[in-house]
């Protein structure tokens, strides 16, 4: 929360008279679309607003942008809000009758942000006052009611507001990711093992003279496989990668070897950066190691990249792998299909997760899709909550395996 005496601390160029009050009011308009603002940033932007020449536009929005923003995924709703608040910085007061005006004409469909904006805008308002409560009536009501919880399980994750999302992430922490056990090639002591352990029975006579008195018996040892996810983050798939990376730190932080990458135009490994406990400091790491966040997208050579340089390090021991993309490669299919099946045979299980899936009409159109489509064990939509809980239940299924192509 910004405390209301904050603009009485900022230094003097940037906190005297208005320019104080409008710079804690745009940071409250922030809190409240969802970014973390706070008096660390108010004071940090009042100080880079006296380094610079206060009429210039430009070096007024780079400026409070380099010091109240540490996410790539901010950068865009900051944007918004800097080009409405300053445009106008009592367009809190006036909402109700800009409403009004655009009422009267056909609007287009509402971005997220623009949403977002609104509604944060919309909490400069004071609330009406609630009319008196009549005596409630006797009366039985048969018609079927969702919960809020529920409606937040199907809800688009591009269509939620910033606290439907801050909501979302609370579930996706719920989640447990519990790999089906296999067996791998070390054994443990085990005295109802069904395996018997000659060397250790040997040793244990020797102590007894060469007399053995015991079979030793030992136990495969059985644990869940690694898990490798290779996540897409370029702009068509900024807004499901920024809530679908909470999902990938909430398993990385529940269980053990878990691998992550992201590539648009290049691979990078994030997978340290993902073992922070504190989500807001793995994120921070996360956003400093990413360099290409909502840009192109080349899926062929980030493929290509990891299964030349970590395939090795990372599928081992029947690894699953997860794809997440929608599949929209800027090259085209230009060693997709290659990159693909040698991926798939790398490891016991290929998924791949596409956001397009939520669309009830989808058809496999674009050369990438078509490319890889065939080299996958399974396709999966990954749109919101359900999706993700729909995913839990088929890793942990121990029936489940190689599906051959899909189709």
């Amino acid at each position: 929360m910004i405390p209301p005496k904050t603009a009485m601390l900022l230094p003097s160029h940037a906190g005297g008279g208005a320019m104080g009050n409008n710079l804690v009011a745009f940071g409250r308009l922030l809190r409240r679309a969802g970014l973390p603002i706070g008096p660390a940033e108010l004071l940090a932007g009042a100080a880079a607003l006296e380094a610079i020449e206060i009429g210039d536009k430009a070096q007024f929005h780079a400026a409070l942008r380099a010091t109240m923003v540490h996410k790539h995924e901010h950068f865009f709703l900051f944007d918004h809000a800097f080009s409405l608040f300053w445009r106008d910085p009592e367009a809190g007061a006036h909402a109700a009758a800009m409403a009004l005006m655009d009422g009267m004409k056909e609007q287009p469909k509402p971005t997220p942000a623009s949403r977002r904006m609104a509604e944060a805008l919309q909490g400069d308002k004071p609330k009406p006052p609630r009319p008196p409560e009549e005596p409630p009536e006797d009366r039985i009501d048969m018609t079927f009611t969702v919960s809020e919880r529920e409606r937040l399980q199907t809800m688009d994750f591009e269509a939620m507001s910033a606290a439907e999302l801050n909501a979302a992430k609370k579930e996706i922490r719920r989640l447990v990711l519990p790999l089906d056990a296999r067996p791998t090639r070390r054994f443990r002591p085990d005295h109802a093992g069904p395996y018997t352990d000659l060397r250790a029975t040997i040793r244990e006579g020797l102590r007894t003279g060469g007399e053995i008195m015991d079979i030793s018996r030992r136990r495969r040892v059985v644990r869940p496989p690694p898990l490798v996810a290779l996540c897409d983050i370029s702009g068509s798939m900024a807004r499901y990668a920024q809530i679908l990376v909470h999902f990938l730190h909430a398993v990385a932080n529940d269980r053990d070897r878990v691998h992550t990458f992201l590539f648009g135009t290049r691979l990078t490994n994030v997978t340290r950066q993902l073992k922070y406990r504190d989500a807001e400091v793995a994120f921070e790491m996360v956003a400093h190691a990413v360099p290409d966040w909502s840009g192109g997208t080349r899926i062929g050579e980030s493929l290509e990249l990891f299964n030349k340089a970590w395939s090795r390090r990372v599928l081992g021991q029947g690894a699953v792998v997860l794809l997440i993309t929608d599949g929209l490669d800027r090259e085209g299919a230009k060693g997709l299909a290659e990159a693909t099946d040698r991926l798939r045979k790398s490891c016991r299980r290929l998924i791949w997760l596409n956001p397009l899936l939520r669309y009830a009409g989808f058809q496999p159109k674009s050369q990438g899709i078509r490319a890889m489509l065939p080299h996958v064990d399974e396709f999966r939509p990954v749109h919101n909550l359900a999706s993700l809980r729909d995913l839990v239940a088929v890793l942990s299924d121990p029936r489940a395996g190689r599906m051959g192509s899909a189709a």
